[in-house]
């Protein structure tokens, strides 16, 4: 696996708060950073893939965006009565 380095600039106060973060799980900064965009690489993919399914759904189902819109507002009215 090829490395690259990356120059990344921080709010003082956030890199105290990673700092304190890595420290109390005796972990470097860099892991800790390499760790948090690893999980956000992994929920953008996850949410993409939910809106593939749902997409391919509509389709399937011949039903738009503003039908599903539609529906949540109704349910969001019904419930709330």
């Amino acid at each position: 696996m090829t490395l690259s380095t990356v120059d990344i600039s921080f709010q003082e106060d956030l890199l105290a708060e990673i700092d304190q973060i890595a420290s109390n799980e005796s972990r470097t900064r860099g892991d800790l950073i390499v760790n948090a965009v690893r999980i956000y690489v992994a929920r953008k993919n996850e949410w993409q893939e939910h809106f593939n399914i749902g997409q391919r759904i509509g389709l399937e189902l011949e039903i738009s965006e503003s039908d599903v819109m539609r529906e949540i507002k109704a349910y969001r009215k019904e419930k709330n009565q």
